[in-house]
């Protein structure tokens, strides 16, 4: 059975940074293509950042290019989200999301995805 689990959320001021992490059990992590969602109060779930099996290949959106890095370690069987320059815009439930590939690519579409961590809440105060 495979399971996600996110850590590292919390609350932290503008400006502040948080490390997010989604440790992967259950299967080859490195058989994962891997991605970050989040879905704040009343809104739909967007998408964030995602990264390829290999971690070669990676894409974030624009509402976080240059301030969020996805990396993933597959001898650790962890994916991580750095957020930078946190604005309370990004407060939001983040989370992991996984789906079994066998190419070098990343994607950006929830229904992608077949499992999914339970989330963690991420907080920005002003």
């Amino acid at each position: 059975q495979v399971q996600l689990v996110e850590s590292g959320g919390g609350l932290v001021q503008a400006g502040g940074s948080l490390r997010l992490s989604c440790a992967v059990s259950g299967r080859t992590f490195s058989s994962f293509a891997m991605g970050w969602f989040r879905q704040a109060p009343g809104k739909e779930r967007e998408f964030v950042a995602a990264i390829s099996r290999g971690g070669g290949n990676s894409y974030s959106a624009d509402s976080v290019k240059g301030r969020f890095t996805i990396s993933r370690d597959n001898a650790k069987n962890t994916m991580s989200l750095q957020m930078n320059s946190l604005k309370p815009e990004d407060t939001a439930v983040y989370y992991c999301t996984a789906r079994t590939d066998y190419s070098n690519n990343y994607y950006t579409a929830s229904n992608a995805y077949l499992y999914w961590g339970q989330g963690t809440q991420v907080t920005v105060s002003s």
